[in-house]
Order: C-alpha cells, then sequence, then structure tokens
C-alpha cells in the first residue's frame, strides 16, 4: 500500500481524529479511505445520472402521457 501525506487545518485534523474515537473507524486513514471510496461511488452515479438524462433529452418529446409513462415504469420493477 502507499504512503500520502495530508496536510489539514486543525478543525479537519480534530474531525478525522473524533471518527476514530466514535469507534467508527480503526484509525485515521481508514476514515480518509473510506471517504475517497464514497467519493468515487458517488462520482460514478452522477455520471451515470447525467448520461441518462442526456440521453433523456436527446429522445425528443414523448407522446405518451406521465400516466402512461409510470405504467411502464412499474411494469419494469
Amino acid at each position: 500500500m502507499s504512503t500520502m501525506n495530508v496536510s489539514l487545518p486543525e478543525n479537519m485534523k480534530k474531525w478525522a481524529e473524533s471518527q476514530v474515537k466514535s469507534g467508527n473507524y480503526s484509525n485515521t486513514s481508514d476514515y480518509i479511505r473510506d471517504l475517497i471510496r464514497r467519493d468515487v461511488e458517488y462520482t460514478e452515479k452522477r455520471a451515470a445520472l447525467i448520461k441518462a438524462l442526456e440521453i433523456g433529452e436527446a429522445s425528443g418529446i414523448s407522446d405518451k402521457s406521465v400516466e402512461d409513462i409510470y405504467k411502464l415504469v412499474i411494469a419494469d420493477v
């Protein structure tokens, strides 16, 4: 595993340490790794949502009613 040194303002350092003291993380590195994992997941989900919105926008205006679309969505669930 690689090592990275990060400088933090005192309030952020205290916050990270408090997360460890709460028992949710074994050490500050564990906490930082969790933050990065969550950021990666968020970024991937956001990109997928943007792509879906772009596809929807490019598909044009639907001739279906909101009720028809809702029934199609519910049928797929």
